[in-house]
């Protein structure tokens, strides 16, 4: 439970300033004279193609495009903003796992607030509000991801100052919804999943899962800038915490037809395929990405390539091919390795298997070789440890 605890206390204490923040970027009426760049359609219109590109993974040409905002409106904090939100993109398909552009966006994001704060002080006291809560926001999610939880609760600390300056100004449009959707879920599920959460949760109004949802839906469909971020989290709770399949499958279909360089939303498709038993169509998208991680495609990084070997392994020893199965778990261990991943559990399960396609070619030393291994690298009371026990003691006493 300890490591439940501060994940998801830190998740909801950053739910409300991340999400809120962001979804109110870019409304408002034509003023290109207008300093209050939250309210300039020139500047949307201009950062629209450079949007697209950062979700499909288009990087460099999306960064080009912000890099140009930044050059005529150098002195707001606006093009540091998707700046960093182009970096925080990039990071994404590493997961959990620290990358080479953790600093970058820590630095980008400290630039906004620099920025925000001479526009919270001298300009526009909402406007520089907006960049701070969603700045110290993101920061957040990134401490929280990589388990700085001080640094996290810091960081949603500061954001909260900013959170609702100016939230009387606003209208209501489906923009907003994205952050009041996320946090009605989770502050419903949480509890109802982690019962030594609940006083926690009294600091925190209630919740309703299925008005999140709804809220998220909404979003989703109506919404320009925030569709996208909205789609991403109702694609995670449809299948992590819904486990409604047939909902999550049309929402992934959707979003990489729309983003097809994505590999965040092409893995999230191929597992929802796999789960769904449509064995053929998973083959194909994971042997796609798999290519990709070989071609060094941008965005298809080592961990993308660790969830595709680990299913075509899955998949293929399903259907009884061996010697294919085996290669794509020997390919889940290698790209564990390289992407630091060797304490998740697709390392542990793919040595597993390993053991249990070594027991079927009858190379039991091989097989006690992987088994040994799992229990040398996990903890004894997981369940690959206590599985690779019983598989040992069957080896040793036949």
């Amino acid at each position: 439970m300890k490591s439940i605890y501060p994940k998801y206390y830190y998740f909801l204490f950053l739910l409300s300033t991340v999400f809120y923040a962001q979804a109110q970027l870019w409304t408002g009426e034509l003023d290109q004279s207008s300093d209050i760049l939250l309210k300039n359609r020139y500047i949307e219109i201009e950062a629209a193609q450079a949007m697209y590109d950062m979700y499909n993974m288009n990087f460099d040409q999306a960064e080009r495009q912000f890099s140009y905002l930044k050059r005529q409106y150098g002195w707001h904090p606006l093009p540091d903003f998707l700046l960093g939100l182009c970096y925080w993109w990039r990071l994404v398909p590493q997961g959990e796992m620290e990358s080479k552009w953790d600093e970058l966006f820590l630095a980008q994001m400290d630039s906004v607030q620099v920025k925000a704060h001479r526009l919270y002080d001298e300009v526009n006291q909402v406007e520089g509000a907006f960049f701070l809560a969603a700045s110290y926001g993101f920061q957040g999610r990134l401490y929280g991801d990589r388990g700085q939880y001080f640094k996290a609760s810091l960081a949603g600390k500061n954001a909260l100052k900013y959170l609702n300056i100016g939230q009387d100004e606003e209208d209501f449009s489906p923009e907003l919804l994205l952050g009041r959707g996320l946090f009605n879920y989770y502050a419903q599920w949480i509890p109802e999943h982690y019962p030594m959460l609940k006083p926690i949760m009294t600091f925190f109004p209630e919740g309703d899962k299925s008005i999140g949802i709804e809220q998220l839906k909404e979003t989703s469909r109506n919404a320009f800038y925030a569709r996208t971020e909205a789609q991403y989290y109702l694609l995670r709770i449809l299948y992590e915490e819904e486990q409604n399949l047939e909902e999550a499958s049309h929402l992934s279909a959707y979003l990489i037809d729309l983003y097809p360089n994505n590999s965040y939303f092409q893995i999230y498709h191929g597992r929802i395929l796999y789960r769904l038993g449509k064995r053929i169509e998973a083959i194909a998208i994971f042997e796609s990405i798999l290519n990709r991680v070989i071609a060094e495609q941008e965005g298809y990084e080592y961990n993308t390539a660790r969830y595709a070997t680990y299913f075509l392994g899955n998949i293929w020893k399903s259907r009884g091919n061996l010697t294919e199965s085996k290669k794509y778990f020997k390919g889940s261990v290698k790209y564990s390795t390289l992407s630091n991943a060797t304490e998740k559990g697709y390392y542990f399960y793919s040595l597993l298997h390993l053991g249990e396609i070594a027991v079927l070619e009858k190379e039991f030393n091989l097989a006690l070789q992987y088994f040994k291994k799992v229990r040398k690298v996990t903890g004894r009371k997981h369940a690959a440890n206590q599985l690779a026990k019983e598989k040992i003691k069957q080896i040793e006493n036949d």
